[in-house]
């Protein structure tokens, strides 16, 4: 009976990986949209809270009326694990969130929930998630846009800004920081195309 040598031998382990993201350019072009349009507005203040919060698509679906204050600029999230955290916003998700919530009665809600479908019931993941992929073909967003995808551009753009890990973590509500270290790998690219394009050392000749 042959040996099979490769017996016990496991294959090397893949790296994990990295979550994609848009660039700050992409970000401005994608929320670059003045429509009136209640369905168009009801979707920029979903687009506009997502960037802003770095909010899991089943948090932001989940959002009820008295979730929000766009005084404090706060949103109260109901996490994994039913772990609640309070989220801040910035100012342009804030004017986004005010327009949106003039036109939600035209939907006539059924309930308390934040974002409606246009039947009135609480906007479903799947809706979102083809909201947004449509949001982003129609600004000329060259790459598949999902609520992921967002959430990770959130956290990518805070981190290179902030270098602040434990931060981060607490406003993406993961319960331990290895699960926000996968952003330093993408941190690291960004500060090591700074580097080779600000360091006269770091350029090589061609």
């Amino acid at each position: 009976m042959k040996v099979n040598p490769a017996t016990g031998i496991s294959a090397p382990k893949q790296g994990k990986r990295l979550p994609k993201n848009i660039s700050t350019e992409q970000v401005q072009l994608l929320l670059d949209n003045d429509s009136k349009d209640p369905i168009d507005l009801r979707d920029r203040a979903m687009l506009e809270l997502m960037y802003s919060s770095g909010l899991r698509l089943a948090e932001l679906q989940g959002l009820n009326l008295q979730s929000i204050n766009t005084r404090s600029r706060e949103v109260r999230v109901l996490g994994k694990g039913n772990k609640e955290r309070v989220v801040p916003f910035g100012r342009f998700a804030s004017h986004a969130l005010q327009q949106w919530l003039k036109v939600r009665p035209q939907f006539n809600p059924k309930d308390e929930a934040l974002f409606v479908s246009q039947q009135g019931n609480r906007i479903s993941t799947r809706n979102i998630q083809k909201r947004f992929e449509t949001w982003g073909i129609r600004q000329g967003l060259n790459s598949h846009l999902n609520p992921h995808k967002l959430r990770h551009s959130f956290a990518t753009h805070m981190l290179e800004a902030s270098a602040d890990l434990r931060a981060v973590q607490e406003l993406l509500g993961h319960s331990n920081l290895s699960t926000t270290q996968i952003y330093t790998h993408l941190n690291f690219q960004h500060l090591a195309s700074v580097y080779d394009q600000a360091h006269p050392r770091a350029k090589r000749k061609k």
